[in-house]
């Protein structure tokens, strides 16, 4: 059978800036027969996210992910509908999802590896299992809960960096919903800021590239910050943790304006934060949701149901075919997209 298959064409270097060009789409072939226990699937979407970003190097610099090979397709999280099946717990026109999904139109897949979705929890949008509802939403919520030390009732006030991206987005929302009084995201243009005050019931917004960021968080910020829900590093997490109060607390998500540097994970501080970060103790742990899977049913179930109430809002950049992949990772990096990135291959 012909598929269509996006590989790793070249590697931007470890302190290169990715371009659409590091892939390349090509043709080719998977068996015309299904296995014992394997299933033959049509993709539908493809989620790409900045964590990749590690994957293109030769060393990712992490334990848990694994580089792409040059020539060889790559992967990540990913939808599709069982077309042929010889497992025992899939039948054809199922709907199935798996981190590990390869970019090309159509796979042969061990039925294991496989988790069968039921479309009704997100009113059939069937993308949400790739953000809201899947790795992303768990993200949130998980950070939030384990590390951000988020208390009904007890005023406090949680920031979140890269608040228009499709972790940061639902993260503010989430902390709304677990009790924090006050939510302020910061972003890179007025129509995020906007979205997020107007449609995902942020308190406010800064958009970072105008004004001073340190004024704004003063003056939005009036008695400090408890939480800080950190998708960037950099400079701005220097701005933020400098108004952070004592016994407050850092989410360690991602640090992508550091993923284009050669520098280990998680960043190291400057040591004018790292002292500011000692002297009031706050909490700055690596967070790595794979560590909490057995909350994953759980999880996944309470971010359905707030999909379903309307609590939660979603937004997604969807890009319309694989051959556009490499573009939309270019541009996700770029900051462009706002809320989860998503390919959808098939119709």
């Amino acid at each position: 059978m012909i598929i269509q298959r996006v590989v790793l064409n070249s590697r931007p270097g470890k302190n290169g800036v990715p371009v659409a060009e590091n892939f390349r789409l090509e043709q080719s072939t998977i068996a015309d027969t299904v296995q014992a226990g394997q299933v033959r699937v049509k993709t539908l979407y493809l989620s790409v996210d900045p964590y990749m970003r590690c994957r293109m190097n030769e060393d990712t610099g992490s334990d848990y992910l694994r580089p792409w090979q040059l020539s060889e397709v790559a992967d990540g999280g990913g939808i599709g509908v069982v077309e042929e099946s010889q497992h025992h717990n899939l039948a054809k026109g199922d709907f199935v999802t798996s981190f590990t999904w390869p970019w090309q139109t159509a796979a042969i897949l061990d039925g294991d590896s496989l988790q069968k979705l039921a479309p009704q929890l997100v009113n059939g949008r069937l993308s949400y299992f790739l953000g809201a509802a899947g790795i992303t939403g768990l993200t949130a919520l998980l950070g939030i809960r384990e590390k951000g030390h988020v208390a009904a009732g007890a005023n406090q006030t949680m920031v979140v960096s890269g608040a228009a991206g499709a972790c940061g987005s639902l993260a503010g929302q989430i902390g709304r919903l677990e009790g924090c009084s006050r939510v302020v995201g910061i972003a890179g243009t007025d129509e995020k800021c906007s979205i997020l005050v107007q449609e995902m019931g942020f308190d406010a917004a800064i958009n970072y590239k105008k004004g001073d960021v340190a004024k704004q968080l003063r003056e939005l910020c009036p008695g400090g910050v408890d939480v800080y829900f950190d998708n960037v590093g950099g400079d701005i997490s220097d701005t933020v943790i400098s108004q952070m109060n004592q016994n407050s607390h850092i989410i360690l998500c991602g640090q992508i304006s550091q993923y284009n540097k050669d520098v280990p994970y998680p960043p190291p501080l400057p040591p004018d934060t790292e002292k500011i970060q000692k002297e009031r103790n706050i909490t700055r742990e690596r967070f790595l949701v794979l560590n909490y899977m057995d909350k994953q049913e759980a999880s996944v179930l309470q971010l359905c149901q707030w999909i379903q109430e309307g609590k939660l809002k979603v937004r997604e950049t969807v890009v319309e075919g694989l051959a556009n992949i490499g573009a939309a990772f270019q541009s996700m990096m770029n900051g462009g997209n706002i809320g989860k990135q998503i390919v959808s291959v098939s119709k």
